[in-house]
């Protein structure tokens, strides 16, 4: 477990302390592929279907960065829309605090903030004691992206999957409960398009 752990953590890091070197190909996105991109991303969130034309203008480029690890950004106006790892579109920090009611969140307690600045995943304690907060029964299913708060702060800061429902969090309260993939000062917070 523990090895399991360290390794995704080291991928983490890597993924997300990316440069513009680590960009292999940048390319422009057809129109067809642009209306197939915003049809997934309304399918995963289906609470943008009202504000994805301002996300996403239609008159709007939108370029995809392949870069090392696998990972793509899509990019449109020099901003990090959304990334892909594999085959989930996961919003950009920048995109949820912008809409920040149009994602599923959580809230940790302010113990675990510095542990999320750094990159680790979310233990279930931090997100089950005092000053946290998940949402009320039936909750979040395993496996829902979720932008992520800190007791006594307004904006998100990191977003992540749950490894187990938000009722299993509750009632378990051990092991990781999500696993993060992008956090306030990362890389792809970093990163610049132009």
């Amino acid at each position: 477990m523990i090895v399991a752990l360290t390794i995704w953590f080291y991928f983490l890091t890597i993924s997300f302390r990316f440069t513009k070197e680590d960009v292999h190909t940048r390319t422009n996105i057809k129109s067809s592929v642009q209306r197939g991109l915003k049809s997934k991303f309304v399918s995963q969130f289906d609470v943008l279907e009202p504000i994805i034309d301002d996300l996403i203008p239609k008159k709007s480029q939108v370029e995809l960065l392949k870069c090392e690890d696998k990972i793509q950004l899509y990019i449109s106006d020099d901003e990090v829309i959304f990334f892909q790892q594999f085959d989930e579109l996961i919003p950009s920090l920048k995109i949820i605090h912008k809409y920040p009611s149009a994602f599923p969140s959580v809230k940790v307690d302010r113990g675990a903030i510095k542990f999320v600045l750094s990159g680790a995943n979310i233990m279930c304690p931090g997100l089950t004691s005092p000053g946290a907060d998940l949402p009320e029964a039936p909750g979040l299913p395993e496996g829902e992206i979720v932008a992520i708060y800190a007791e006594g702060k307004e904006h998100a800061l990191a977003i992540g999957k749950l490894i187990m429902s938000t009722e299993d969090i509750k009632s378990k309260n051990k092991g990781i409960g999500i696993e993060l993939f992008h956090y306030l000062g990362d890389g792809l917070w970093n990163f610049h398009a132009d």
